[in-house]
């Protein structure tokens, strides 16, 4: 998992727990990373850790992408409150505001997704005035 030079893995991993951060190997079949200039970054049977420090989650990737012209089309997974995974058409809800920034605001604020929306259809798309209203 890490290099650590020459320390002990177990060792390495009680290190890192008494730190407050967790390490997690996530079970990924694909992952694809969709760039802004339209050569996507598909990774096929690439090993994903999760580490959480401090409430902050970083993603490795462990593997050798492909580049694909458009790997995944307009649907895209989405967490929804309880963790699980769902698949959602487009960028945005019928209201238009982007899924982005609900995330943001339900990050932010420690809010349901749902709320997030709402606080942001309340004040017309404005992030800083959602977050203020729900905290």
């Amino acid at each position: 998992m890490f290099g650590g030079g020459g320390m002990n893995p177990r060792k390495m991993k009680q290190m890192m727990k008494q730190m407050g951060i967790d390490v997690e190997e996530l079970d990924a079949e694909r992952v694809v990373i969709e760039t802004a200039d339209g050569d996507d970054l598909v990774f096929d049977g690439a090993q994903v850790t999760k580490m959480d420090a401090q409430g902050q989650e970083t993603y490795q990737i462990v593997g050798s992408p492909d580049a694909v012209a458009d790997a995944g089309g307009s649907a895209s997974a989405v967490e929804d409150e309880s963790g699980a995974a769902a698949i959602e058409d487009g960028d945005s809800d019928d209201a238009g505001i982007p899924d982005e920034d609900v995330a943001l605001v339900a990050e932010r604020a420690g809010v349901p997704q749902s709320t997030a929306r709402e606080a942001l259809e309340d004040a017309d798309g404005d992030l800083a005035a959602a977050i203020a209203e729900l905290e």
